[in-house]
């Protein structure tokens, strides 16, 4: 049998920044170590024409069938945009160019929506939500009547069914995914902040933040992979691949502690020049540990804390205070490190005082970095609304939402009086962050 891979457009436009697609990449890996099929993978965020070039991959390899990864619903970051019109393009054209070919689409965009997604799109063979790892390889071998696996979304009776997903795939069995499916050195060169290459160390989230979809995706145990490993593949992409700068995918980088701890210990024991990068819990690192983290290539320390007072983080149940964000930035400021924080504005609970905490916090944190100039910058995001959050219902008491909204589309938590509150505050803190580096006094 005859499978293309293909990663669905994740992105606007040709000059935002790439990542590789592991998830397929590890998916395929999967089908090649337990079957003879025929294998290719295309991502089509890479292309200059991805659906010309979609229509030579389908001709050239001629499918039995299509494998599509849905990642992301939308580009985030305020717009308005959606990623699901050229996930419906993508769809009719495959079924356009090979009307016999099946298509298995899975994601975690997909896994957001999977009832609503199969709904409307008629294409769509089977769907896969959460992890497909387990149940990949029985679902090709059985397309004409699948067993019930896990997350396995079908057809039946003109409605749609699905197995509940049970996200339960045993991370210290996890195996290097072979990357020559889907060379990553193109993925090198194309960015210019953010590492092309993903790797992961863990899966799970064991907090729940009250906008966040992990916990629903991906389960609240933290299942872990030795760090022995994690290091092993990322000398093996050092190596082999040239791979000098990494994002560890994890939701949380720093959880558990002595999990990120060991790796970094193994890092610096193989002598391996490597930068990496990914999102830490602000109130585990220490002097100690943002030491060893500095010595084994943090070249960034991204923190999203969320909330810019305290009644926002106790709204999006952060589990934290304010003083342990401004601890953590002396202790980042002292390290010499860039330190990049996410907030998130008009938040559930705001008040024209809590308008007035979040400018002492922007004005506390840039007086801590200042002298370092450790500060890359605050991004600033109204609340993306996802189905089954805390903000979600919130959203629907405070009357932001109602039953009928449709959160397949971008839609954020941003009432009104407060709703224009996030270009003061981008201008507030863009201001200081330029008089900083330009070392202006104002």
């Amino acid at each position: 049998m005859k499978i293309l891979f293909v990663q669905a457009l994740s992105m606007e436009g040709i000059d935002i920044e790439r990542v590789y697609p592991i998830g397929i990449v590890v998916l395929a890996s999967q089908v090649e170590r337990q079957t003879n099929h025929t294998l290719s993978l295309f991502d089509m965020n890479m292309s200059m024409d991805p659906y010309g070039d979609l229509r030579i991959q389908l001709a050239t390899h001629q499918p039995d069938v299509v494998c599509l990864s849905l990642r992301n619903i939308d580009p985030l970051g305020n717009k308005t945009s959606s990623l699901i019109p050229p996930f419906a393009v993508t769809l009719s054209f495959i079924k356009h160019c090979c009307p016999s070919t099946t298509i298995l689409v899975g994601g975690t965009g997909f896994s957001l929506f999977p009832e609503r997604l199969m709904t409307e799109y008629p294409e769509i063979t089977y769907g896969v939500t959460g992890e497909a790892e387990k149940i990949i390889v029985p679902l090709l071998e059985n397309l004409e009547k699948p067993p019930l696996l896990p997350g396995l979304c079908y057809r039946e009776n003109e409605k749609i069914r699905i197995v509940p997903p049970v996200g339960d795939y045993d991370m210290s069995n996890y195996e290097m995914p072979n990357r020559d499916l889907l060379n990553p050195r193109p993925y090198l060169e194309v960015n210019k902040y953010v590492e092309g290459i993903g790797v992961e160390s863990k899966r799970g989230c064991c907090f729940t933040c009250g906008y966040c979809s992990y916990p629903q995706l991906q389960g609240h145990k933290m299942r872990c992979r030795t760090p022995a490993s994690v290091v092993d593949e990322i000398q093996f992409l050092y190596e082999n691949y040239g791979v000098t700068r990494i994002h560890f995918t994890d939701s949380v980088v720093n959880i558990p502690v002595s999990h990120l701890d060991a790796i970094c210990e193994e890092l610096i024991s193989r002598q391996l020049k490597i930068n990496w990068s990914g999102f830490f819990r602000e109130n585990l690192l220490t002097e100690e540990n943002v030491a060893l983290y500095k010595a084994s290539g943090c070249e960034c320390f991204s923190l999203s804390p969320d909330g810019l007072s305290q009644t926002a983080l106790d709204a999006m149940d952060k589990h934290m205070v304010i003083q342990d964000i401004l601890n953590t930035a002396q202790v980042l400021a002292n390290s010499g490190v860039v330190t990049v924080y996410h907030f998130l504005v008009n938040t559930p609970g705001d008040t024209p005082a809590t308008q007035q905490e979040a400018k002492a916090l922007i004005d506390a944190i840039y007086d801590i970095h200042h002298q370092s100039k450790t500060l890359g910058t605050i991004v600033l995001n109204n609340i993306r609304i996802l189905p089954g959050t805390k903000v979600a219902r919130q959203a629907l008491e405070n009357g932001v939402i109602t039953a009928e909204t449709d959160l397949l589309y971008p839609t954020y938590y941003n009432p009104q009086p407060f709703d224009r509150v996030r270009y003061d505050l981008e201008i507030y803190h863009t201001k200081k962050n330029i008089f900083m580096w330009q070392e202006v006094t104002p």
